[in-house]
């Protein structure tokens, strides 16, 4: 039993439930509980279903440990060495154009698909870190596993900035301004040095409702929360608290309330879709060459080096488990698209582009190469 709980707190075991969650979506989807089950997701709460209170509340908890993740980086951890920082925000930026280009090149012409050129852009860190931890030290140095961690922070920033850009509905002025003073109360809190949480979660949760009535998506407020959290021993206690029921709770129930994708309903026309063809180039094809091609440039102009240890293939290897999106792409697909026909589009690529990236990148990364090959 300690071997278990052990091995679940391991950045390999991390990736069980999400995984779990997915499989059991799959095989429900397929089954005679398959319409029992939809209607459960969609049943009526408060005025919207299941499934949007997931999408829209829970997911709040997800944006916050990312961006309090992002906020210890950049203020105590690799974001906040520029020299360090060079590999991986090169990598990162290539693996984000890259992907929407070749989602763009398959869905050009049709103004409704391109609105989601962001999903292919997405790198989901659980899967992505959970290959390269099972692999070991020996197969993927430390090095370019904190390069992967990095890259993949850089990567979430890069989809928070996108989310509020892009995939923001029509605005309420009155609700903005609530945020907006909300905003401004949580940053007063840390100008004057308060350092318990309570104040500062109370406060997020009007925040919450002021974005989640503003057009702005309310996953966002999680991420402003966390910016303006005070570091130190209570941050941490809270990141610290919050890691299990994101990582056991939120991430599997979004799994599983989002990858349910009925298989029997699949036909040569999903198949050969502008919207599936996109996203699988992007995720498998057009990610490992981005990520790859970014983080070359300044290695080639001497503004960066390889990781210790690390070797080309190796980086490649890497830039290939970046196209594992899944957790992150599902839910720009959720924002970029309405209905069970789009969104289906959305599940078939997602999954298909992440699983041949997870296969692809672990054999290249578990096959030993030529010494600096």
């Amino acid at each position: 039993m300690k071997r278990l709980k052990v091995f679940l707190q391991s950045d390999a075991g991390s990736a069980v439930p999400l995984l779990a969650a997915a499989v059991l979506a799959l095989a429900l989807a397929n089954s005679p509980l398959d319409e029992a089950v939809t209607r459960l997701l969609h049943i009526e709460i408060a005025a919207n279903s299941l499934v949007h209170w997931i999408d829209d509340g829970l997911m709040v908890a997800f944006f916050l440990l990312v961006g309090m993740e992002i906020k210890r980086e950049v203020v105590l951890g690799e974001l906040s060495k520029p020299a360090q920082m060079v590999l991986p925000v090169a990598g990162a930026l290539g693996g984000i154009v890259v992907p929407a280009a070749f989602y763009a090149v398959f869905t050009w012409g049709d103004r409704a698909a391109l609105n989601g050129w962001a999903i292919a852009s997405a790198t989901d860190i659980a899967f992505a870190v959970a290959i390269v931890a099972a692999l070991g030290p020996r197969r993927v140095p430390p090095g370019l596993r904190l390069f992967l961690l990095t890259l993949a922070i850089v990567d979430d920033l890069a989809a928070i900035v996108i989310i509020a850009i892009f995939y923001t509905a029509q605005l309420s002025t009155l609700s903005l301004l609530g945020a907006a003073v909300c905003i401004l109360a949580l940053v007063g809190l840390n100008r004057l040095g308060v350092r318990r949480m309570l104040p500062y979660l109370a406060i997020g949760i009007v925040l919450w409702l002021c974005v989640l009535k503003s057009g702005v998506h309310a996953t966002l407020s999680g991420v402003v929360l966390a910016f303006c959290l005070p570091l130190g021993e209570r941050f941490e206690r809270l990141e610290h608290e919050l890691k299990p029921w994101v990582l056991f709770f939120v991430m599997p129930l979004f799994a599983f309330a989002n990858s349910g994708l009925n298989l029997g309903g699949l036909t040569v026309a999903m198949v050969r879709d502008p919207i599936v063809l996109g996203i699988v180039a992007g995720l498998f094809v057009g990610k490992q060459l981005g990520v790859f091609a970014g983080a070359a440039l300044p290695v080639a102009f001497g503004l960066a080096r390889l990781p210790d240890g690390a070797t080309w293939r190796q980086l490649y290897g890497v830039g290939v488990c970046g196209g594992i999106g899944f957790t992150m792409s599902l839910f720009i697909g959720t924002l970029a698209f309405e209905g069970a026909d789009k969104l289906a589009l959305v599940q078939l690529g997602v999954l298909a582009g992440s699983l041949l990236s997870a296969a692809f990148g672990y054999a290249l990364l578990r096959v030993p190469g030529r010494h600096g090959a």
